[in-house]
C-alpha cells in the first residue's frame, strides 16, 4: 500500500513539473489500483491439474449482492469434474463445491460477500485440483 501511495505521489509531483512517467510505471500504478478495487468480471478458464476439466464464468455485484454464474466443462467422460468456491462473508470463511459430468451451468449469490476464490478438480472432490484463483 505504501509503495502504491509513493508511486501515486511521485506521479502527481511529476505531472506538476511536466515530467511524464514511463508506460511501465503507468501500468504498475494502474494495476495496483485495479487489484485493490476489484468489482468482479469474467474469469477462467481455470483447469484441473491434469487439464481434463475446467471452469469459467462471471462474478459481479449488484444491489449489495454478489452474483456468480459459472460453467463447467469435462470432456473426458466417466469421471466427474468439481468446482470449489471459497468465499468470505461477514468476516467468516465458507466453502462449497458442485460436481458435474460433461457440461453444466450453475449460479449462486449472497449478501455481505467480501471476496471469492475458485479452483477446479477432476475425478474426485480432492483429486487433480488446479490452482486457486480470486474471482471477486
Amino acid at each position: 500500500m505504501r509503495k502504491a501511495l509513493a508511486i501515486a505521489t511521485l506521479a502527481g509531483s511529476m505531472a506538476v513539473t511536466g515530467i511524464a512517467l514511463t508506460p511501465a510505471a503507468q501500468a504498475a500504478t494502474h494495476t495496483t489500483t485495479a487489484s485493490q478495487s476489484s468489482t468482479g468480471g469474467n474469469w477462467g478458464k481455470y483447469f484441473s491439474s491434469d487439464r481434463k476439466a475446467y471452469t469459467f464464468g462471471k462474478t459481479w455485484k449488484s444491489g449489495g449482492k454478489v452474483f456468480t454464474k459459472w460453467h463447467g466443462v469435462d470432456n473426458r467422460g466417466g469421471k466427474k469434474g468439481w468446482v470449489w468456491f471459497e468465499y468470505y462473508q461477514n468476516g467468516r470463511r465458507h466453502t462449497f463445491n458442485k460436481s458435474w459430468d460433461g457440461r453444466v451451468v450453475g449460479s449462486w449469490s449472497g449478501r455481505g460477500i467480501e471476496r471469492v476464490y475458485t479452483f477446479t478438480c477432476w475425478a474426485g472432490k480432492f483429486d487433480n485440483c488446479g490452482h486457486k484463483h480470486r474471482i471477486y
